[in-house]
């Protein structure tokens, strides 16, 4: 096989990412894109989104970008509705938007646990409650979520997250049995530490981030934190062909964090 039949395996599919405009969702856009992917970026971020579409279209891509929050059952029917309206299927649906409240279990409030249950958990399940109809009429799709090894091992002062991400695991594999007949794959990206906005965030909020960062780094056996694109890297994989025989599965990308 050439290396531009291996390079070019999303052409004229019809890819969604939640949180796509920024850290993991962008990079997984721009390798969609860059593998021939029709791209709805989705993101709550309005400004976030269209930057990441308009680069992809400056790029000779076709992108669109959509603003929405994805724990809302209105905004996802809208733009995954709207995703098969414009382009007639939806192909691949990465649920990747999320995020990450600090907290011990006694410690989280109530509107806190409630959100990343929200955002981290709901926002998958209603992806995948909108995107499956279409998926089923067309034949097929394949769905890919963003869990994390939270979801997989406990993860200190993290206690919704951990919830939320194993939660996100377990569905996965329930829709992965479900729909196993009908052609609709989905599997699990499991990440450890990656330098994004997110963990940018985080640090800021650090007394001493240069020493908080090099912390978090020393804690990964490879020495340093994981790379968006190569999280991305990952989902092509679980999305493409080349992955037709895997579904329900976790694939860890943790730089060895949870092989001690």
């Amino acid at each position: 096989m050439s290396a531009v039949a291996i390079n070019r395996r999303f052409v004229d599919r019809v890819v969604l990412i939640t949180g796509g405009g920024s850290g993991i969702g962008e990079a997984m856009a721009l390798a969609f894109s860059h593998e021939g992917g029709r791209i709805v970026v989705v993101d709550r971020d309005a400004e976030g989104a269209s930057r990441v579409a308009s680069s992809i279209v400056a790029s000779g891509g076709l992108a669109v970008a959509e603003t929405a929050d994805v724990a809302l059952s209105s905004d996802m029917k809208r733009v995954i509705d709207g995703a098969v309206e414009r382009w007639g299927r939806i192909d691949v649906l990465c649920n990747n938007a999320g995020i990450g409240i600090a907290a011990v279990c006694h410690e989280t409030s109530e509107s806190d646990w409630d959100l990343t249950m929200a955002i981290d958990l709901k926002g998958v399940f209603l992806g995948c409650k909108y995107a499956i109809p279409h998926m089923l009429r067309q034949g097929g799709g394949v769905i890919c979520n963003t869990s994390s090894v939270a979801g997989q091992v406990g993860v200190l002062n993290r206690a919704a997250y951990c919830s939320a991400k194993a939660g996100v695991l377990g569905l996965t594999k329930s829709i992965a049995i479900d729909y196993a007949g009908h052609n609709i794959r989905c599997n699990a990206l499991l990440p450890g530490t990656v330098d994004s906005p997110w963990i940018g965030k985080v640090l800021a909020q650090q007394t001493d981030p240069v020493g908080e960062r090099a912390r978090m780094e020393a804690r990964q056996p490879v020495g340093r934190m994981g790379r968006p694109e190569e999280i991305a890297q990952a989902a092509l994989y679980l999305c493409s062909d080349d992955a037709s025989y895997a579904t329900g599965t976790g694939l860890v990308i943790d730089g060895g964090l949870t092989a001690r």
